[in-house]
């Protein structure tokens, strides 16, 4: 019955589960600081949707990849997604203006239901942090970084996602920036006691 129950229903494409998976695990060996696998695993992502001849596939896809850069604070141009941007749908477009800070109102309709109420809420502390999936929060706390909108509660909120995932990357990446602006305040104390935190994600067995 069991197999009759699996037979009747649509076969899922080859293409689509792997490039899923490698998504996935092209995502994860980012934020876990491995390049390496990152670079391999996404290669692998690109190639599967590419296949399929469908542009918006692949524009997400290098969206997503895009999405664990700005969660990471690495805030450069997307240029995997730029060379489609003329024939991408203006949701993916609006999701690019998203992540490079440049969201106009038009676009603001077009996001995610999570990144709308970031980008719009006149509180973006409690914004962000009603964001239930791990790494939305860090996106959206990065463009928040990235618009000069991020507060010492979101910074604190990004720090202590990425310390609950084990993300490496970002968490390097936040802590660095609550101890410079530690430092800034001149506040010695709380800014050791930072880099202290740091050089122990750092430390290699």
């Amino acid at each position: 019955m069991l197999l009759c129950a699996c037979a009747s229903g649509p076969a899922v494409p080859d293409w689509q589960m792997n490039a899923k998976s490698a998504i996935e695990r092209a995502t994860s060996a980012y934020l876990s600081g491995n390049d390496r696998v990152e670079a391999q695993e996404f290669a692998r992502a690109r190639s599967e949707t590419a296949s399929t001849g469908r542009i918006a596939l692949v524009a997400r896809a290098e969206l997503i990849r895009c999405a664990s850069r700005v969660a990471s604070l690495v805030l450069e141009d997307c240029s995997g997604f730029d060379r489609l941007r003329q024939d991408a749908a203006a949701p993916e477009r609006a999701y690019a203006n998203y992540l490079a800070g440049i969201a106009q109102p038009q676009d603001i309709a077009l996001l995610p239901a999570q990144h709308r109420g970031a980008i719009q809420a006149s509180n973006p502390d409690a914004a962000v942090a009603a964001i239930g999936d791990p790494l939305s929060r860090l996106v959206a706390a990065g463009v928040l970084f990235r618009s000069g909108r991020a507060t010492p509660a979101v910074l604190t909120l990004a720090v202590d996602t990425a310390s609950a995932q084990g993300w490496r990357r970002p968490l390097l990446a936040w802590l660095g920036v609550q101890a410079m602006r530690a430092e800034q305040a001149g506040d010695t104390t709380e800014a050791l006691r930072l880099r202290r935190r740091i050089d122990l994600v750092q430390t290699k067995p």
